[in-house]
């Protein structure tokens, strides 16, 4: 969804902007005389109040119920924030405390996970951080490791960190030797290749592999599919702190807060509405309400950026209420993907 700037004059753009300022700061429908006192706009509570019935007519603000006052709708904060936002910048304090805490957590894993939790609770939203893509990874190894006399688990690491277990069933017991000498063969063909294209080609890479003696190669050949594909058995996508969101006063109603437990329940919608409104190009991606398509989310906007690492990619974000501090949201959502690429990119 897309506004046009000619679509309001300065004075319209100007009462909007307070509008949408004054509901974010106080949860609070606005009312024509609380702008013109506090806003030092240098127009009547009358004039202001003719504005404002002109902007609701344009469907930005709206009434809630008999209130005179009037709140965005889906339409005036996508206006706001394609138009009217100023950014803020974070201190450099802020930085260093996002940097270090980072910076504490060796593992890539335990990085998303405490990422979501960071990002949550500096936004006072929920915290969301979704596992990158393992097909565009690029294979450091793969190790063979035997379990018992009939079952192998097959490790596939990728150069961004990532690990990827799977077990499998073998016809006969195959000796540690053997094992390695078939991961050997495997990593000598495969290493620096990502995952997707190990996929589509692995057959005539070990073609003249396939009648190799322990019937480990052409089991790989028809478990293709299975043992290079995106899931890892690890979480597809991190939440971190629920109380920052759950605390703020439009969630207080019960049918509000029902939605938000009915999302966290549903990992799946939180990760399809990543992947459908997540962010192209590096670039920070706002879905406001509806704009999501998906009707749990009506009541919530979803800030995103891509983060990099070792070449997969994922996405972090903050899911909230409409009523977000964007100004202050999205140079935060901006900073931690940047740093998050950065920090494994060393």
């Amino acid at each position: 969804m897309e506004t046009k700037d000619q679509d309001l004059n300065d004075r319209e753009k100007t009462i909007l902007r307070s509008v949408i300022y004054t509901f974010i700061q106080t949860a609070t429908p606005v009312g024509s005389r609380y702008i013109s006192k506090r806003h030092s706009l240098g127009l009547s509570a009358a004039t202001v109040r003719n504005v404002m019935s002109d902007l609701e007519e344009l469907g930005y603000i709206d009434h809630p119920h008999t209130s005179a006052g009037r709140m965005p709708t889906d339409k005036g904060y996508r206006f706001y924030v394609d138009s009217l936002i100023e950014l803020e910048k974070l201190s450099r304090g802020e930085q260093n405390a996002i940097q270090s805490q980072l910076q504490t957590v060796p593992d890539p894993e335990d990085v998303l996970r405490e990422t979501s939790r960071l990002i949550g609770t500096i936004s006072h939203q929920l915290g969301i951080v979704s596992a990158p893509k393992l097909s565009s990874g690029i294979l450091e190894k793969i190790e063979l490791v035997s379990l018992s006399s009939t079952r192998i688990m097959i490790i596939i690491s990728i150069q961004s960190g990532f690990v990827k277990t799977m077990m499998m069933d073998v016809q006969a017991e195959i000796s540690r030797p053997k094992l390695e000498d078939v991961g050997r063969l495997l990593n000598e063909r495969l290493s620096g290749i990502t995952l997707q294209q190990i996929r589509l080609t692995f057959p005539a890479r070990v073609q003249d592999l396939q009648h190799e003696e322990t019937g480990l190669i052409r089991l790989f050949v028809d478990s293709v599919d299975k043992l290079f594909d995106d899931s890892r058995g690890h979480e597809k996508v991190h939440i971190g702190a629920t109380t920052s969101l759950l605390s703020q006063p439009e969630f207080e109603n019960s049918d509000k807060f029902r939605s938000v437990i009915e999302l966290l329940e549903n990992e799946d919608i939180i990760v399809h509405v990543l992947e459908e409104a997540g962010p192209r190009d590096g670039a920070i991606a706002v879905t406001i309400g509806s704009e999501s398509g998906d009707e749990k989310l009506k009541d919530f906007s979803l800030i995103t950026s891509a983060y990099t690492i070792g070449g997969t990619r994922g996405t972090v974000g903050v899911i909230g209420s409409k009523r977000m501090d964007y100004q202050k949201v999205i140079p935060i959502v901006d900073y931690v993907a940047k740093a998050i690429s950065a920090l494994f990119a060393k």
